[in-house]
């Protein structure tokens, strides 16, 4: 049984809580790199939403609102990268909240060149330190992910250089003006499910 769910069973008609959470690293000095693009899509969602801004709690900057008459809760983990399941212990208190429902987890992809979208239910890592953390954390790697390709890591570099390092302007370019097809494969997710979001936005 995921997280939550037995908590869920006295609730009703109410609208299940959606929480999306976004991977990077804090600090004015990782702004700008491929590991914080998760960062980038909360941002660029938050802002065109209506949402408000971020405010700390604990362990996560959070910002939320509505998206189809749901409660959608934006998650930026406040820890570096590989402790970004630390973020999450808070979901345990969302009744009715089961991970592979009702969360998402945005993250750059170094394996995917750059403009490439991967939806996902579930899966492995992928190497990459943030999802391992998060599902650590969970104690399941069932739940949705949405990959965000930040282009390959050419042949001999140090993987973790490469994603700590800012984007040619030409491949930040391709990514900002994805943003708001980013931020509509989110409002999908949340509104109608994985599959649907898949079928749509994957490429």
């Amino acid at each position: 049984m995921t997280p939550g769910a037995e908590a869920g069973s006295g609730v009703s008609n109410a609208p299940r809580t959606r929480v999306v959470v976004g991977l990077g690293n804090p600090g004015p000095r990782y702004d700008d790199t491929r590991h914080n693009v998760g960062w980038w899509v909360l941002d660029r969602f938050a802002h065109d939403r209506g949402f408000g801004s971020f405010e700390r709690r604990g362990k996560r900057l959070q910002a939320a609102g509505e998206v189809g008459g749901r409660t959608i809760v934006l998650v930026k983990p406040r820890t570096y990268m590989n402790r970004s399941g630390l973020a999450l212990a808070a979901l345990w208190k969302l009744d009715g909240f089961e991970t592979a429902r009702d969360l998402l987890v945005v993250t750059d992809d170094a394996n995917l060149d750059v403009g490439r979208v991967r939806f996902r239910p579930g899966g492995g890592t992928g190497g990459h330190n943030g999802l391992r953390s998060v599902t650590e954390a969970l104690g399941t790697p069932d739940y949705a992910r949405l990959r965000v390709g930040v282009g390959v890591a050419p042949a001999g570099a140090d993987l973790s250089d490469w994603v700590l390092s800012a984007m040619p302007a030409e491949d930040e370019d391709v990514v900002v003006e994805m943003l708001p097809e980013l931020g509509e494969a989110v409002a999908v997710w949340a509104e109608v499910g994985v599959d649907a979001a898949m079928n749509r936005f994957n490429r």
